[in-house]
């Protein structure tokens, strides 16, 4: 994978407007500046985003977190900490990873 970093949600959207369009955005449910509801909600309502795939991850063992980030369109969740092969099943089941984690 190449991989692009971003320190808050707004640098991010930032960032993704000057790139060829990625695989899948990993962003966090709690960040400063934009947090990861307000960068979701600003993904899903642009046209040049439409199918991408969104997986979100925060510390809380909240259900109703992850309940929200999915109803705002996140492709999926993951609860951190988080392991290698917990992301690689992630991204297989968002499509964009093959094969397993080594």
């Amino acid at each position: 994978f190449t991989v692009s970093e971003a320190g808050d949600g707004r640098a991010g959207l930032e960032q993704l407007a000057k790139m060829d369009r990625p695989d899948v955005v990993f962003v966090d449910c709690f960040m400063p500046e934009m947090d990861g509801y307000e960068f979701l909600r600003a993904v899903r309502a642009d046209a040049r985003y439409n199918g991408l795939r969104v997986l979100m991850a925060s510390a809380a063992e909240d259900e109703a977190e992850q309940a929200r980030a999915l109803e705002m369109g996140a492709n999926a969740f993951i609860t951190k900490p988080f392991s290698r092969e917990t992301i690689q099943t992630k991204l297989q089941q968002l499509g964009v990873a093959v094969g397993t984690a080594t």
